[in-house]
Formats: C-alpha cells, sequence, structure tokens
C-alpha cells in the first residue's frame, strides 16, 4: 500500500493541479447580466443617419418575424415608428433611393430608416428571415405603403 501511495500520489495531485484553472472557473463568481450580453447594436440614428425620434402617445412594441421568399420583396413602404432589425437568415437587399442601396447578411442588426421609402428585396434562392422590432405607439403604423423612392 506504501508503494501504490508514494506511486500514484504525485500523480494524482499533478492532475488536480493541472485541472485547478478548470474547476476555479467552474466555481467563479456567478455570471452577471453583463457578461450574458452578447451585443447585437448600440447607436442612436437609423441606417440613413436619422436621429431616433420616439413617438408620442401610449407605448406599443411588437416583435416578428419577417420572411421573404426568394426572389421577392417587401415593396415600398416605411415606418412611423422605430424599428430594430436582426438578420436571422439569408441575404437582403434594401434600396433606400437617393441614399443608395444597402446589402445586409445574417447576424447584421440596424435601425431601419423612418418616414424614409425603401423596398427589401431577396436576391437569393433561399428564405430569409428577419427579426424586427417595433417600438412604437397606438395609432401609429409600425409599417405603411409608400410611393417609390425618395
Amino acid at each position: 500500500m506504501n508503494f501504490v501511495r508514494r506511486a500514484f500520489l504525485p500523480l494524482i495531485a499533478l492532475s488536480l493541479f493541472a485541472a485547478a484553472p478548470a474547476i476555479a472557473e467552474d466555481v467563479a463568481a456567478p455570471a452577471t447580466y453583463q457578461n450574458l450580453l452578447t451585443p447585437l447594436f448600440k447607436g442612436a440614428e437609423t441606417i440613413v443617419g436619422q436621429k431616433i425620434a420616439y413617438p408620442a402617445g401610449e407605448p406599443k412594441v411588437t416583435a416578428a418575424i419577417v420572411v421573404i421568399a426568394p426572389g421577392k420583396d417587401t415593396g415600398w413602404h416605411s415606418h412611423e415608428v422605430p424599428l430594430f432589425v436582426t438578420v436571422l437568415e439569408g441575404d437582403i437587399s434594401v434600396d433606400y433611393g437617393t441614399k443608395g442601396v444597402k446589402d445586409y447578411k445574417v447576424g447584421d442588426s440596424f435601425l431601419e430608416a423612418m418616414e424614409w421609402p425603401h423596398n427589401a428585396t431577396n436576391k437569393t434562392d433561399k428564405v430569409v428571415r428577419l427579426l424586427a422590432v417595433y417600438m412604437g405607439a397606438e395609432g401609429k403604423a409600425d409599417a405603411k405603403p409608400a410611393t417609390g423612392s425618395q
């Protein structure tokens, strides 16, 4: 038994010492809200450089998944309220008229233009899925049809 202790005790001690950092990580301080976050976007301007302006009135937040089939578009429209967008799947091209065309891919997040006509087109052969969070107010349209570009 003495031989076993002398032969294996150093190996056991060495393996515990090597595992100490992993053990320390497992029992580290509890997670905080901040280290649980993966930032998607931080800013105060829309994609076309407008300052964010929240609508007056009773707040209303709407979150939706927007699905655009291959080769399809949203049609020209605008938003009366701030709109946060994250591309969950696929690639999308948005025409902002005189402000140009912007292309977005999976993982891109942005604040969409307000009161500025635009048209999003799926130019690929795969479905596009967007997370859209409208930060609106009662009586304000999240989206409304627009006639052409600016």
